[in-house]
């Protein structure tokens, strides 16, 4: 879809049109699903590691269109080395189905990590990744140290490609926070929102993030705090706890009419600029016109630039992307100035800076000792005490 007419559909339903114009949907339901789960037992079968799973379900939902499948191997190309799919359509990481091994016949039946029964792949080619090329491109690293290598090279060379019918979806982790695409679109148009902010985050919120999340709120009709609740890597926040510290956030300081909370399905890659732009995309999707990239975005160790995840986004051509980045500097709580800002907008030095390292808060909340409240609001911090203390 082109710039105008993606701009004409957000003037008739009040909603920015999905990556490439079409919301997909994968899932087939009733007596269609019932049929296609009975004859799911007769074929051979593929089980899907906890990354594939999620993508599996966020192809079904259209979180991920235009994709109706996983990708073969011109998209997986074009997208390492250029990052946009076959069709020319901006995409920045790959996803994709590994195999054990070649399979054979036309369509497998995919088992969740879990082991359920949740879907069939009608088998459209199978083919070699070139997983050096694809970590060096996409995570700037071949170094299996990195997670996201580390994931890739461990799920082997091998992949499927081909279009996907979901008779069964995955057991969301927070039901009541899972939101399809289709449904946060619903609920934007019923409030008459149609310039929204997604936020991506892996972390508890804290106070530069709520500063820059409603920096942000200012110049839009609402915000989609979107918590990514999939697989991450075992020293971050579990999902369970980072979820209630935005429940109680919510709760006290945010405006409830201007302010939905959503589950991100995905698993982490820690792909760091890429993942800026493959978030940015997702977020587009689920019917955001805008999306905030921080400091380091989806970065990992020492392996981005603090910055590098704004800058790519100027590796596009204007519009292309269709939705709108929000760059904001690292920011803190200036004690001269008496409130947040960035070096943007204050002009004091780095001594007069509230400035904590995660590990020091993890030391503090070990101790149970609440972090200072230029740092994080005493409610979030109540709650990561509890999640220390009974680790």
């Amino acid at each position: 879809m082109t710039t105008e007419s993606s701009t004409a559909l957000r003037k008739n339903t009040g909603v920015i049109a999905p990556h490439g114009g079409e919301l997909v949907s994968r899932i087939v339901m009733g007596d269609e699903a019932a049929a296609l789960e009975s004859e799911a037992q007769g074929m051979p079968r593929l089980r899907l590691t906890e990354k594939q799973t999620a993508d599996l379900d966020m192809i079904a939902s259209g979180a991920l269109s235009p994709l109706t499948g996983f990708m073969g191997q011109a998209d997986y190309d074009r997208v390492i080395d250029e990052m946009h799919l076959e069709s020319g359509l901006p995409w920045a990481i790959p996803v994709t189905l590994s195999a054990p091994e070649s399979p054979t016949g036309d369509r497998l039946a995919l088992e969740g990590y879990d082991g359920d029964l949740l879907a069939v792949i009608d088998v459209a080619e199978v083919y070699r990744a070139d997983r050096e090329r694809e970590a060096e491109k996409v995570f700037r690293t071949t170094e299996e140290a990195h997670p996201g290598v580390a994931q890739i090279y461990a799920e082997g060379a091998t992949l499927v490609g081909g279009p996907i019918t979901v008779f069964r979806r995955p057991a969301p982790a927070f039901p009541k926070l899972h939101v399809d695409p289709a449904e946060t679109r619903a609920a934007f148009a019923e409030r008459g929102w149609s310039r929204i902010v997604g936020f991506q985050t892996r972390n508890p919120v804290h106070r530069a993030h709520e500063y820059i999340q409603k920096c942000a709120l200012e110049t839009v009709d609402g915000l989609l705090l979107h918590p990514l609740v999939g697989k991450t890597k075992g020293d971050d926040v579990p999902a369970e706890v980072r979820v209630r510290c935005y429940e109680v956030l919510l709760e006290k300081y945010y405006p409830a009419d201007r302010t939905m909370l959503a589950a991100f399905p995905a698993a982490m890659r820690y792909a760091g600029p890429r993942e800026a732009v493959w978030h940015a995309i997702c977020r587009k999707n689920y019917g955001c016109s805008h999306f905030i990239v921080g400091r380091d975005h989806a970065g990992v160790g020492s392996y981005y630039g603090t910055y590098d995840a704004h800058l790519i986004f100027d590796e596009f051509e204007p519009h292309e992307l269709d939705i709108e980045p929000m760059f904001f500097d690292h920011t803190f709580f200036c004690r001269t100035c008496g409130n947040m800002g960035s070096a943007k907008t204050c002009p004091h030095p780095s001594d007069d800076h509230v400035h904590l390292s995660g590990t020091k808060v993890r030391e503090m909340l070990g101790r149970g000792e609440v972090p200072p409240v230029e740092f994080s609001r005493p409610e979030v911090a109540q709650v990561l005490i509890e999640a220390y203390r009974t680790a």
